[in-house]
């Protein structure tokens, strides 16, 4: 009888510890960021997949890309067109190999890298605020391609493309509304 007391105390200490521990273990939401590229395509053409290798397959400027999406995604509004387009014009055309990859799969999507929402996430947070060290800069494109020159930039591991995407993102949807970003993010 003592034993299963016990072992029944410490279950309880076990879920209540558990639960205690939940709150400190859940990521933060970043749905309060706009969305980036490969977030959008997702949206726009994942029940289209003949579009999105299309898509894959293209090469073109910036602006050439502002105005397929005029045409084929009416429904963004000017940020994400921009947005969008500056994604696809530094990403695309992807590699051959990886898109057949992808198709074999059925999942084409699965082939477009990381946009600048999510590269931001993965690699700003870790060293400072990313409030203050992030959301909250107004900078060009040519302000956020110089960050990685700083030399505590200089260690982040990103290819050309990535600090590219990022920096367009950046140049486009930062700085956030202070009202826009979680209080518990204010930092």
């Amino acid at each position: 009888m003592k034993r299963r007391a016990i072992i029944l105390s410490l279950i309880i200490l076990g879920v209540s510890l558990a639960i205690g521990l939940l709150p400190a273990l859940a990521q933060p939401s970043f749905d309060f960021m706009p969305d980036g590229g490969q977030s959008m395509l997702r949206k726009l053409f994942s029940q289209a997949p003949a579009r999105a290798s299309e898509i894959a397959g293209a090469t073109h400027t910036e602006a050439e890309w502002t105005a397929y999406l005029h045409e084929q995604a009416a429904d963004l509004n000017d940020r994400e067109r921009e947005t969008l387009a500056g994604y696809l014009a530094v990403n695309m055309p992807l590699q051959e190999s990886s898109l057949k990859d992808a198709e074999r799969k059925n999942d084409v999507m699965s082939a477009f890298p990381a946009d600048g929402r999510q590269l931001a996430i993965d690699n700003c947070q870790f060293c400072h605020a990313f409030f203050s060290g992030y959301l909250m800069h107004d900078r060009d494109v040519e302000g956020w391609r110089s960050t990685f020159k700083s030399p505590f930039h200089k260690e982040i591991r990103m290819t050309d493309k990535e600090k590219e995407t990022f920096a367009r993102y950046s140049a486009v949807n930062m700085p956030l509304r202070i009202e826009d970003v979680p209080e518990e993010l204010r930092f």
